[in-house]
C-alpha cells in the first residue's frame, strides 16, 4: 500500500501561508518505519478537489487529505468527496454528538445559557459533521470536531494543531500492521570531480543488479562546505543497502572521483 498526501487550501498555493503539513507527516512515516510515496497541492476547486479525491479512492493507497472540511464557503472537500463516491451527504451522528459537547463547552467557557439547538449558529456548526454516507469519524483531541474517513482515505483540518495528532491516530489505530521496526535506510557519498551524465551509467548498473533499490544524485553548484559536488546515493530495505553501497561507492572511486565524506540515514 502507497502512502499520498493531499493538501488542499488556496491561501498555501498563494504562499499566504506555508505549508506544515508533509514535513510533519513525513516524520510521522518515518518514526514507524514508513514512508511518503506521493503529495499534491491542491485550489480550494471543487471540481479539481472531485477529481483527486475519485483517483485517490480508486488507487486503494493510504490517503490523508488536509483542509477544506470546514463550513464556510471556501471549504469545499466534504462536497467533493461526497461527488467523487456518488454518495449523500448525511449528518453522522456520532459527529453530531461530538460537535453538540463542543459547543455546549463553549458556551459554558463563555458563561453562556445553555445553547439553543436549533439556533443558526448551532446549525452551521453541525454541518462540520455531515459526511459521505457510510463515513466513520476520526477523533480530534484538540477540540472534539472530527474529520472523517472512507476506506483508506482519510480527511483532517488543515490546522496543523489538530491535523498532526489525527493524522498520528490514522497511522496508529487504522494502519499498525504497515508499521516496520526498520524502515528504509539511505547511504550516499558526496562526489566531487565528476558530473552526473558521467555517472549515470554506474547508477543504472546498480539499480539493475540489485532489485528494490534506488540510485539518486542530487547536484549542487554552490554549496558552503563542498562547493560543486554531487550528493549520490542509495536508499532502500536495509538487508539491501550494504551490497549495493559497496557497488556505487566502488564505481564511484574506479571511474576516479573524490569522495569527500560519506553519510548514512
Amino acid at each position: 500500500m502507497k502512502v499520498g498526501l493531499i493538501i488542499i487550501g488556496d491561501e498555501i498555493l498563494s504562499g499566504k501561508r506555508q505549508d506544515k503539513h508533509m514535513s510533519s507527516f513525513i516524520q510521522l512515516l518515518a518514526a514507524r518505519g514508513m514512508q511518503l510515496d506521493w503529495a499534491k497541492y491542491l485550489a480550494d476547486d471543487p471540481a479539481q478537489i472531485t477529481e483527486h479525491l475519485r483517483q485517490a479512492f480508486a488507487s486503494g493507497d493510504l490517503v490523508i487529505s488536509c483542509g477544506g472540511i470546514g463550513a464556510t464557503p471556501d471549504d469545499h472537500t466534504r462536497q467533493a468527496a461526497a461527488a467523487a463516491l456518488g454518495a449523500e451527504l448525511v449528518l453522522h451522528p456520532e459527529a453530531k454528538e461530538l460537535i453538540w459537547q463542543r459547543i455546549t463547552q463553549m458556551a459554558q467557557e463563555q458563561g453562556q445559557a445553555s445553547p439553543d439547538p436549533e439556533a443558526g449558529d448551532t446549525l452551521r456548526r453541525l454541518q462540520m459533521g455531515v459526511f459521505p454516507a457510510g463515513a466513520e469519524i476520526i477523533p480530534n483531541p484538540f477540540n472534539k470536531i472530527p474529520g472523517f474517513s472512507v476506506g483508506t482515505v482519510y480527511f483532517v483540518p488543515g490546522f496543523p494543531v489538530m491535523a498532526h495528532p489525527m493524522m498520528a491516530w490514522v497511522l496508529d489505530e487504522r494502519h499498525a500492521d504497515l508499521h516496520r521496526t526498520v524502515g528504509l535506510q539511505e547511504r550516499s557519498l558526496i562526489v566531487q570531480g565528476a558530473m552526473e551524465a558521467s555517472l549515470t551509467p554506474l547508477m543504472e548498473a546498480v539499480e539493475a543488479q540489485f532489485a528494490g533499490i534506488k540510485v539518486f544524485s542530487l547536484p549542487s553548484v554552490d554549496h558552503p562546505q563542498w562547493g560543486r559536488h554531487i550528493e549520490l546515493g542509495v536508499k532502500g530495505a536495509p538487508e539491501q543497502m550494504e551490497a549495493a553501497y559497496a557497488a556505487l561507492k566502488t564505481g564511484v572511486l574506479d571511474f576516479g572521483a573524490v569522495i569527500s565524506t560519506e553519510m548514512v540515514r
